[in-house]
């Protein structure tokens, strides 16, 4: 395991109970010590997490361990069968699509994909998509929809691909066009945060019926480090930009801005892979049903006032004398 810095404690307690549990053979008195200790780390951890701060749940977010797309894939869905390429420039490895089976209900999945080692990494960009994988996303949705199959996305992502060659293949017009048709497709669209939501990069493809963030990932406008580059002009006070962005998932569901937090296992999802993964697939299943069973008119009216009637504010009345 590897611990952040305030998951000090955790750490402290896990390593003294390894390290009775390796006596042999062990006592009641170990055993029974063994008890304690671990009463004592499932208090610690519930403490530590039900407190954490914007920045401690951004840098959870970004834990090592942390499931990614591919993980879900494997863990989530019966079947995973993936979609290749754009049929325009390329196959960009920051955005994996495919057909997928859960119990019988068939899907299109599309998600973020940063990559585990330095190799993968390296190929995905960090889950820094180019225009290419915007569009290899907007067309499987429409295929998605030719074949009356429901959308689930995977979000996880510090933001689009900066590069210039991504500007110079109109990354900001993709990411617009992708908003505009999903605003439109005729299917039902689930989308999930489940580590990073940056930036254009991840409103490429988050517009949805539902959209659900995990309990320690962030939604934002721009990242923390970006934030805190512009205001500050230096990453430094990334802390505390993160803390006046609002972007956590308790912020998020009292805004409007998401519909539904899925609970994560006891010290984060990186802990249980499993668990957290058994959770979004109930999420998955539950609201699929209900949006399936809408009419395709009535869906698509929902979705419109759904994202209408975020970033409500209030103007003065100018009074005539």
């Amino acid at each position: 395991m590897d611990y952040l810095a305030f998951e000090q404690p955790i750490a402290d307690l896990e390593a003294e109970i390894k390290k009775l549990e390796q006596e042999d053979p062990p006592s009641a008195a170990t055993a029974e010590q063994i008890r304690l200790l671990r009463q004592e780390l499932n208090q610690t951890v519930r403490q530590i997490f039900e407190n954490l701060t914007p920045w401690q749940i951004v840098q959870v977010s970004r834990h090592k361990d942390r499931p990614h797309t591919v993980d879900y894939l494997s863990l989530v869905f019966d079947e995973f069968v993936e979609l290749h390429g754009d049929r325009k420039f390329g196959d960009d490895r920051a955005i994996r699509t495919g057909f997928a089976r859960m119990d019988n209900l068939k899907l299109m999945v599309i998600g973020h994909q940063k990559g585990r080692n330095l190799k993968e990494r390296s190929e995905n960009y960090f889950g820094c998509a180019h225009p290419e994988g915007y569009r290899k996303a907007m067309s499987k949705m429409r295929m998605a929809e030719k074949y009356g199959l429901p959308v689930v996305c995977f979000i996880d992502t510090p933001g689009a691909y900066p590069g210039i060659g991504a500007e110079e293949r109109g990354q900001a017009q993709v990411i617009a066009e992708n908003m505009l048709e999903m605003s439109r497709l005729r299917t039902p669209i689930v989308c999930v945060v489940i580590g990073e939501g940056g930036s254009g990069g991840a409103l490429g493809i988050g517009v949805g019926d539902r959209v659900a963030m995990l309990q320690y990932s962030y939604y934002s406008v721009i990242s923390p480090e970006g934030c805190a580059g512009i205001l500050w002009k230096s990453h430094e006070f990334a802390e505390r930009a993160a803390g006046a962005l609002k972007f956590t998932s308790k912020h998020l569901l009292g805004f409007g801005v998401v519909d539904d937090v899925i609970e994560e296992p006891a010290g984060g999802a990186h802990r249980d892979h499993h668990h957290m993964a058994a959770s979004i697939r109930n999420y998955l299943k539950r609201n699929l049903r209900e949006l399936i069973a809408q009419p395709v008119d009535r869906l698509l009216q929902n979705r419109y006032e759904k994202f209408r009637r975020m970033g409500q504010f209030l103007e003065p009345v100018e009074t005539i004398a």
